[in-house]
């Protein structure tokens, strides 16, 4: 038999979340750590800052909402008019896709590329402008606006350096491809 640890131990003061009890895993179950029968019997004191943690990950309780992460519109309106930000930019991205899917013109791939772009740098203004965006709001106000403007630049400056005849030519870059194929 293994020899126990006390509680007091500095090797084992650990925290543990008070809805781990769930999680707790046991000798024979798989990724689980194995119960010592004097820790299993031990009962656990929840205001204790020494009580054990469990290995297993924890599941997050309570989060804050994203800064805009409010009501776009009051709450009684329909939900769509609340979400407005947010559908703005999906009817974009989704014409854009719709364009290049159907292909109905010439340059339909470009077109359809530069709406699907267009919609995330919408996407980046309406966070910065609007105070509350609703879904749009996903991380803090920063980091949305670095995803959304990245992203949908990238999406814009690929689209229009897109070949067949690029309506924006970048000269270092064939000088670039042209170096690496040799």
């Amino acid at each position: 038999m293994a020899a126990a640890t006390s509680p007091a131990d500095p090797a084992r003061r650990e925290t543990r979340d008070p809805g781990d009890a769930d999680h707790a895993g046991t000798a024979g179950e798989a990724g689980g750590p194995a119960a010592e029968p004097d820790e299993a019997a031990a009962p656990q004191d929840a205001s204790s800052s020494t009580a054990r943690r469990s290995w297993r990950f924890t599941l997050t309780r309570d989060t804050a909402r994203p800064e805009g992460g409010g009501r776009a519109a009051s709450g009684d309106a329909p939900a769509p008019a609340r979400q407005w930000p947010l559908l703005t930019v999906l009817v974009t991205a989704a014409l854009g896709l719709l364009i290049v899917a159907t292909d109905p013109f010439a340059e339909a791939f470009r077109i359809g590329s530069l709406l699907i772009g267009v919609a995330l740098l919408a996407g980046a203004v309406l966070r910065w402008a609007v105070p509350s965006v609703g879904m749009l709001a996903v991380r803090s106000r920063f980091t949305d606006l670095v995803t959304y403007g990245v992203m949908g630049a990238l999406i814009v400056l690929l689209a229009l350096m897109a070949q067949p005849q690029p309506w924006l030519d970048v000269p270092f870059l064939e000088d670039a491809v042209h170096f690496t194929i040799r």
